[in-house]
């Protein structure tokens, strides 16, 4: 078996992927003499820490001239920054173009995945596309660039093949297990519907089923600002910014085995597990898979406490799981899944409590402050606010033209945020659902990912590649800070005392962590008193 990501210079060479979306190609070829190539080695299957400079060991943070002496050469820092070194470490001064004129070419020839394919000609002819868009003041600064590592890197699933011209029963083709010729027709299996091809080579094949499962970006958590929990290929690391040391604190490569064992209980062993999402919330890790697999993990014990397959289903994608607490307080685990069911279990003791099913695939869910409403957001223009107890349908939120796969509730409850595959963002106002209150703009892809501070000042939306924008709800969501950087984005993630955000850039020579402190305009003149 090969991890796919080892036909991605094939894939590249063929420019089979430029027709989806567009790929850092020209970014590449000055990596081998730039960087040590020990500095992009992954070992999806290693039980040790990622490698780091013994330097870090008695890191203070005020000695800044020992830090970057100590430092690898392959991590960015502010104060580099500060002199003019790209944040993500790119050479420009080696490239024969400019920074400006890529990101020109990469918007001009980007192509955004939809479900539901309009032209841009349609998108513009509907009428509350554009004109409700909000317009929205860019150059903001909120939170400052703090460091960029690729000790640990951010990865998105790498799914498994036979041979080169052979396709596994893990990719959800039918037929499978036959030699592909080019003119053969297949169907794609995804989100219950069946997509025809015709293959104009074994290339074609695999990279339509990339872009169809690269849709879900929640591979990235933080719990405080000097921690943040993310995936890198098998294994679910550990990355202290605190320390600028990296740990694999779970590895889904290896047979999993629950610990955790009674009467009643689902549970089942796993192995070689592709995590699809995953959260960390108090102490507690759990993680989705492209087979239906969910996977909970006490971070302060060893092993895992539960793992199970949630359904047989051969189109079992667990797109979302998220852990909350009740109105009464007990804490819960809620998953969403496309058989179109959502599950509810008990996050002590890992029982399915309950099970609701809905028209179409579920994309994504999440869960009101007061534990009270979910958000139901999946295959289909609609989105639906139901009972988190009973699973009822109250509200039906219309207005979005593709497929939803992000939401993200304010702390306060009384605003919603979807986020679609027609590169908006709209805002709900939960007691009147009648229409959205706000329409937020993506530059050029979906939204996949959205996250509020835990103050509520701040809303996170990020594009499938290089835009993260962070919104200032304060002044009505007009007034933006646009974080531009090159690469796939896994996910992101705000601290929970709002001081910092963490993104997850996925990227075969760039992928790495950024880490962004919230600014304080007040902070020179407290600290003179």
């Amino acid at each position: 078996m090969r991890a796919l990501h080892t036909f991605l210079p094939t894939l590249r060479r063929y420019k089979i992927m430029a027709q989806f979306h567009f790929n850092n190609d020209d970014l590449e070829y000055v990596v081998d003499d730039y960087y040590d190539a020990a500095d992009f080695y992954d070992d999806p299957f290693g039980d040790v820490e990622t490698p780091r400079s013994n330097n870090f060991e008695s890191l203070d943070s005020d000695l800044e001239d020992d830090f970057e002496t100590s430092k690898p050469k392959t991590d960015t820092s502010a104060l580099e920054v500060k002199n003019g070194k790209d944040i993500q470490g790119i050479p420009w001064e080696r490239l024969n173009f400019t920074r400006d004129k890529y990101r020109e070419t990469r918007l001009k020839q980007y192509k955004n995945y939809e479900n539901l394919s309009r032209s841009r000609d349609d998108l513009q002819k509907v009428p509350d596309l554009p004109k409700d868009c909000l317009e929205v003041e860019k150059g903001q600064t909120f939170y400052d660039f703090q460091f960029n590592t690729r000790l640990v890197k951010s990865t998105i699933v790498h799914f498994q093949v036979q041979t080169f011209g052979h396709i596994s029963e893990e990719f959800g083709f039918w037929p499978c297990q036959h030699d592909l010729q080019t003119s053969d027709t297949i169907y794609l299996l995804h989100n219950s519907i069946s997509q025809e091809f015709q293959v104009n080579s074994v290339i074609n094949v695999l990279v339509a089923f990339v872009v169809f499962l690269a849709q879900l970006r929640n591979l990235l958590c933080a719990t405080s600002k000097h921690d943040v929990y993310l995936m890198q290929n098998y294994s679910a690391m550990h990355w202290s910014s605190l320390l600028r040391r990296g740990k694999e604190v779970l590895n889904v490569a290896k047979p999993i085995v629950p610990s955790l064992k009674r009467p009643g209980l689902l549970a089942q062993s796993l192995n070689r597990v592709q995590i699809s999402t995953m959260v960390v919330k108090e102490n507690l890790m759990v993680a989705g898979g492209f087979q239906g697999e969910l996977v909970c993990k006490y971070l302060n014990q060893p092993g895992v406490a539960f793992c199970t397959k949630l359904t047989t289903d051969e189109n079992a994608i667990t797109n979302a799981v998220d852990v909350y607490h009740n109105p009464s307080g007990s804490m819960r685990a809620v998953t969403a899944n496309n058989d179109a069911q959502v599950r509810i279990f008990d996050a002590e003791n890992f029982g399915c409590l309950n099970r609701f099913s809905y028209d179409w695939s579920v994309n994504n869910t999440s869960v009101s402050p007061d534990g009270k409403l979910l958000a139901i957001l999946g295959d289909s223009t609609e989105c639906l606010i139901a009972e988190a107890q009973s699973g009822k349908v109250v509200g039906n939120l219309k207005g979005h033209l593709d497929y939803s796969f992000a939401s993200a509730w304010h702390p306060d409850g009384r605003i919603l945020a979807t986020g679609n595959q027609d590169t908006t963002c709209r805002l709900w106002d939960i007691r009147n659902l009648s229409q959205s209150l706000s329409v937020l703009k993506g530059n050029m892809g979906a939204i996949r990912a959205l996250k509020f501070t835990s103050d509520g000042r701040f809303l996170a939306m990020a594009e499938p590649a290089d835009f993260v924008h962070i919104f200032n709800t304060e002044s009505g969501y007009v007034k933006c800070q646009e974080i531009d950087l090159f690469g796939e984005i896994a996910g992101i993630s705000f601290s929970p005392d709002t001081e910092a955000l963490f993104v997850g850039v996925a990227d075969r020579t760039y992928g790495s962590l950024l880490e962004f402190n919230r600014r304080h305009y007040n902070r020179y003149m407290y600290s003179i008193f």
